[in-house]
């Protein structure tokens, strides 16, 4: 009997995301490229100013300082994008400033013995000092997980069941700056949000634009657009008499980085003093380093994804991890006073964009060592007011979340065991993480609060982050729950990535993934 054309099949499972335009080792033409390097750099200014925006003035700093810590940031996140893509992972990720950090960052501000110091700015210089040293300790316990393989060893026995929560949550994770940021400023945050959806999903469809542009540029356009209505808004005078969170949230004339920044400023290492070293900082900071390392776990998976490439081997990723803790004491180096990571905004770009290409990333890397050392010009760009910024990650964190979402097309969702460590380990992660913040913000210490300050901030970092808990959560049932029963292999997707255990078994490998200049010999891992 004749099998019927409308009987449904299952999708096909597919190892390289397909739809890309261009893959990690493809790139656009020059003019292209520089548009969408461009759009990169726009896309991380937003974590690039909220992180020294919230620790330099209470570090004792004004705007001046706030201006000269921003470049500093910017051009450290040139330098490692760089790093990474030429000898790290290789992928087209954007290596800007953590959220993971700034926890510990806090308690360093806050530590008694920077009270004595009554003059602001000296006060500012103490605590960066600390800070720096506390993340050159902490990036060599990052480096050697990394370089000697001992994150390799762990995610050896990661399988697409337990890697699906480590990207959702590493995008869902950071709920907290979309909306809830964009509503700070609705008249300006909700309408970027409702542009950009029409721009990159709505009018290609309608009006098959040329070659994809309104996808591809989407960004640019939907802030050209709100920036210019923002601007009118406040030369109109439509926030003059509005309360000061208001103004600073939608004024276009409010972050004083355009007055403050210099014309021309090469940052450089120790710009602020030798770094001074404190054993309970240091280890806050280790524990800002491991969940950094998680979560860049999961934005390297998911650009492997959204640049059409197989997926990453262990040795691979544990390069990147290494090059990582490089980039966290660049950070200690220069004064970033935060460490490391792989953006969430900038790989959900690429699923934006459909351009999974190494080579716009590094054309964005360009712009970031050029406007920290121009810092006139950055600076404009650098007051783009954040709900603009908010808005966006609405949608590119989104992005982020389907990517570990697809990775469930590898197993057998309708085996309740996987159900269940799904399930269990993304709203785990959530509550979690909920529980530990709220905790903080409402009572102003962690749950956790013994005598011993600095085991207090560690357990506060490590349960803020909704993906480190998911994926312990998800990593630990994964390897124990029915283990030896013979369905679990193929439950969990294991046999899929059983052919990226090991860099030289798949042969696609060496395309995306392989070294230049013939340094395989040496890496991809000691």
């Amino acid at each position: 009997m004749a099998t019927k054309t409308d009987d449904f099949a299952p999708f096909p499972v597919k190892d390289q995301l397909p739809g890309v335009e261009f893959c990690v080792s493809s790139s656009p033409n020059w003019p292209e490229g520089i548009v969408l390097g461009f759009q990169h750099y726009i896309v991380m200014l937003g974590t690039t100013v909220i992180i020294p925006s919230i620790l330099v003035p209470i570090m004792g700093g004004g705007d001046v300082e706030k201006a000269e810590v921003i470049n500093t940031v910017l051009f450290v996140s040139g330098i490692n994008t760089l790093l990474q893509s030429l000898f790290g992972s290789r992928l087209p990720v954007v290596m800007g400033a953590s959220y993971a950090y700034v926890i510990p960052a806090l308690y360093i501000t806050y530590s008694y013995r920077f009270t004595y110091y009554l003059h602001p700015h000296l006060r500012f210089k103490e605590t960066m000092r600390a800070i720096q040293g506390a993340l050159i300790i902490a990036s060599i316990i990052h480096m050697i997980m990394g370089f000697f393989g001992l994150w390799r060893i762990l995610v050896r026995f990661l399988t697409p069941l337990s890697a699906a929560p480590l990207v959702i949550l590493t995008a869902v994770g950071l709920v907290a700056f979309a909306f809830p940021q964009l509503a700070r400023c609705i008249e300006i945050g909700l309408p970027a949000l409702i542009i950009l959806i029409i721009l990159s999903q709505y009018l290609p469809h309608l009006f098959k634009c040329k070659r994809s542009i309104c996808e591809q540029f989407a960004v640019l356009f939907t802030i050209a657009i709100v920036w210019a209505y923002a601007e009118i808004l406040t030369a109109a005078g439509a926030y003059d008499k509005r309360p000061d969170n208001t103004q600073l949230s939608c004024r276009t004339d409010r972050s004083g980085l355009i007055s403050a920044s210099p014309w021309v400023r090469i940052p450089y290492p120790l710009q602020w003093g030798r770094p001074s070293f404190h054993a309970s900082d240091a280890f806050a900071m280790m524990a800002a380093t491991y969940v950094a390392i998680v979560e860049t776990t999961g934005s390297f998976i998911a650009a492997s994804r959204f640049g059409s490439a197989t997926h990453i081997p262990p040795s691979v990723l544990s390069r990147g991890i290494g090059w990582q803790g490089i980039g966290v004491l660049l950070g200690g180096l220069f004064g970033t006073a935060t460490g490391s990571t792989a953006l969430v905004e900038n790989t959900g770009l690429l699923g934006l964009t459909k351009v999974g290409s190494r080579r716009v990333v590094q054309i964005a890397a360009g712009f970031m060592i050029f406007f920290s050392i121009f810092g006139k010009f950055g600076a404009v760009l650098a007051s783009i007011p954040l709900p603009i910024f908010a808005a966006l990650y609405c949608v590119l964190f989104a992005y982020v979340a389907s990517a570990g979402l697809g990775l469930l097309q590898f197993c057998n969702i309708n085996s309740f065991r996987t159900k269940f460590i799904l399930g269990f380990s993304i709203f785990i992660g959530l509550s979690v993480a909920q529980y530990f913040t709220e905790y903080l913000f409402i009572s102003g210490r962690g749950p956790v609060h013994t005598r011993t300050s600095a085991f207090n901030v560690i357990m506060q970092v490590i349960f803020s982050s909704a993906a480190t808990v998911g994926i312990m959560a998800a990593f630990f049932l994964d390897c124990t729950h029915s283990y030896g029963h013979a369905s679990v292999r193929r439950d969990s997707g294991r046999h899929w990535w059983e052919k990226f255990r090991v860099y030289h078994t798949d042969t696609r490998t060496e395309e995306f993934y392989a070294l230049p200049y013939n340094l395989n010999r040496f890496f991809p891992s000691f």
